[in-house]
């Protein structure tokens, strides 16, 4: 799957497209994969307009699109790796995928109870949560984007983390049920319902002591508004902007309080703890062991539903992460 155009405004028709080309062979030290499945997330879509800043290769026109796939080795190169291995690396968006060595992670097929598990987003959402919002007993935590790949996670592990209230946020009425019956959120503020503050206040009388915040814009507003002195802010995501594009989501902050309040906002990201990840993945493969986490997620079948996939992703259609069988 290749970027034909890039986007103005939301991803249209046109925009990506499917090649057909010879399937490659590995060289000395890589691999060759036969992709399974892949993921789609919100950061595509902002990839797809250049260089904006980010600590990864934007996406380029007539290129092969990039991101997370696990898969099956199939032929390697001098490698340790044999055929028959499940790996987990970054060259989705293709079926088949010639990989270096270095840059694959093998995955043990019994550690999660789904393939699809190895591509969920538990990682970010773990470490978010213990480290970004360093979430503690009897904290009431706030989690924008809740029905999301990262939301829909850390919502459940903030309970883990010892949380007594956990309150989500979502743009679908139809979603608010499922956050509650199925994720363990105790409330959830709906955008298009009202003010986002008076919901969250509403939800949270005694105010707020950690905001995951995987959104940005009003709702970011909304709970710097609603914390309680000494408060933790992860910011992790941006999504207000990101389903047109962009990563930037400016808000007008008053430093003063937040200085007074004596808040804390951390800038996130899983970049930043790589020495944790291991930790992080061994803690959410427990959860789902141990039915303390549910994985939330859609499936897709074929290449040519990808784009698919991402844009209804980014409208909010789905809940948890989406990722596509190839």
């Amino acid at each position: 799957m290749r970027l034909v155009r890039r986007p103005s405004g939301p991803l249209r028709d046109g925009d990506l497209g499917v090649v057909e080309v010879p399937v490659p062979r590995p060289g000395t030290g890589e691999v060759l994969v036969r992709n399974r499945m892949m993921s789609v997330t919100a950061v595509m879509r902002s990839l797809m307009d250049g260089e904006i800043g980010l600590p990864m290769p934007s996406y380029e026109p007539g290129q092969v699109l990039w991101g997370p796939a696990v898969g099956e080795v199939v032929e390697v190169g001098d490698t340790d790796l044999a055929p028959g291995d499940l790996v987990v690396h970054q060259q989705g968006w293709r079926e088949y995928a010639v990989v270096e060595a270095a840059a694959v992670r093998p995955v043990d097929p019994r550690a999660l109870p789904d393939l699809a598990g190895h591509l969920s987003q538990g990682v970010t959402a773990w470490l978010g949560v213990v480290r970004g919002g360093e979430v503690r007993q009897c904290d009431t935590v706030f989690v924008t984007g809740a029905s999301g790949g990262v939301g829909s996670l850390a919502g459940q592990i903030a309970r883990m983390r010892g949380a007594t209230r956990v309150i989500g946020s979502t743009g679908s009425p139809a979603k608010v049920d499922y956050l509650i019956g199925e994720l363990g959120y105790d409330a959830v503020v709906v955008r298009g319902e009202g003010g986002i503050e008076e919901q969250l206040r509403s939800a949270a009388p005694d105010g707020i002591d950690v905001v995951f915040d995987n959104v940005g814009g009003e709702q970011l507003v909304a709970a710097l508004a609603v914390a309680r002195h000494g408060a933790r802010v992860a910011l992790v995501g941006t999504m207000s902007s990101q389903a047109s594009g962009g990563f930037s989501a400016p808000v007008e902050i008053d430093t003063g309080a937040l200085i007074m309040r004596g808040i804390k906002l951390h800038g996130f990201a899983v970049a930043d703890h790589l020495d944790a990840v291991a930790e992080a993945t061994r803690e959410f493969g427990r959860g789902l062991a141990e039915g303390a986490i549910v994985f939330p997620h859609s499936r897709l079948s074929g290449i040519d539903e990808a784009p698919r996939a991402l844009r209804e992703l980014l409208g909010g259609r789905h809940i948890g992460t989406v990722v596509v069988e190839l």
